[in-house]
């Protein structure tokens, strides 16, 4: 086996729809952060994948940036790990044709994003039925060995180590086949409002069941103290039962780093108790990070820059890999 099948690399993205919510912190910014000193690790503002539904082309540019930002932000350090903007780096595109030709209609139809957002509604993109092959794509370049990710996106995983081991076995070995990386704690941050739904980027700015990772810490706070809760008074760690209390001690124990949740939500005898808890805890892990931010964006061309050297060092790791595909299927390269 190759030296570079054995090393650990971490590839990882998130795609700017929407401005950056808890759950992006907690399921995966911070994660990023974590790992970056523990092997090659490459993370990406996927502002390809925002182009398969309705978009704003003004509005995409400042999403992108202000994901990339929050990166820097939340302790991504760039002599650490490579940070880039996705269509910065054309070979992600030239390999997703590649896999798109790996790559069955039958089980892309079967992807819930597209079942849900795409499949039978007029104007719907063929981007949205494809993009799962990107997303492999951007996974595969790099030869991850890891994706931290959240569950939502176990599906699209599954999907890029399907391709993988079909394209090796039907042109020679040439990608990893990924491991997902689960978050031990919150892996799954749900709205506020709506328990049973997760904290989603793509809400509206100003929904109130989503905390958005620049929301001042008076509207954090409004939005804790006004989470919904149970008909019940107990407080209890049970995602089926009482899904509200569950949400608010996953969001407790993932900004506290309390991975025991059962014993946490023991401590409290009141619904209001906790969600004042929940508020101090999760202004107070937010702070240092819009504190970075607000200095970062006050400096716009050093993380242009950031960007930029990423995109060159990006490029520099996946052609090898983008090349050896080429020649594996039959391409001159």
């Amino acid at each position: 086996m190759e030296r570079h099948e054995r090393q650990r690399v971490v590839f990882s993205g998130i795609k700017p729809t929407g401005r950056l919510t808890l759950g992006n912190h907690l399921g995966a910014l911070r994660r990023f952060a974590d790992v970056q000193y523990t092997g090659r690790c490459v993370f990406s503002v996927v502002d390809l994948h925002a182009l398969t539904v309705d978009h704003r082309p003004a509005r995409l540019r400042a999403l992108t940036r202000e994901t990339a930002t929050l990166y820097l932000a939340a302790g991504l350090d760039p002599d650490a790990c490579v940070l880039f903007r996705q269509s910065d780096v054309p070979l992600h595109a030239e390999l997703s044709f590649l896999l798109e030709c790996t790559a069955y209609v039958g089980e892309l139809n079967r992807m819930i994003q597209y079942k849900e957002k795409g499949r039978g509604r007029p104007g719907t993109r063929v981007s949205l039925l494809t993009y799962p092959v990107l997303m492999a794509a951007d996974i595969l370049a790099y030869r991850a060995s890891e994706v931290p990710v959240g569950d939502d996106q176990r599906q699209h995983l599954e999907l890029a180590r399907d391709l993988a081991v079909r394209f090796n076995r039907a042109y020679g070995t040439v990608f990893v086949v990924p491991e997902m990386a689960p978050a031990q704690v919150a892996a799954r941050v749900m709205n506020l409002q709506d328990p049973r739904r997760k904290m989603s980027k793509d809400d509206p700015d100003d929904a109130p069941g989503t905390i958005r990772l620049l929301d001042p810490p008076d509207v954090v706070r409004r939005k804790v103290m006004r989470a919904v809760t149970d008909s019940g008074t107990r407080v209890r760690y049970d995602l089926e039962g009482s899904p509200g209390v569950g949400n608010l001690i996953e969001i407790l124990g993932g900004c506290v780093g309390e991975p025991d949740l059962e014993s946490l939500a023991d401590r409290y005898t009141s619904y209001g108790s906790l969600k004042r808890d929940v508020a101090d805890a999760v202004i107070a892990l937010l702070e240092p990070l819009q504190q970075r931010y607000a200095d970062l964006a006050d400096d716009p061309g050093t993380v242009e820059a950031i960007l930029r050297k990423g995109a060159e060092r990006a490029a520099e790791l996946a052609a090898p890999t983008i090349t050896a595909a080429k020649q594996a299927i039959g391409l001159a390269a």
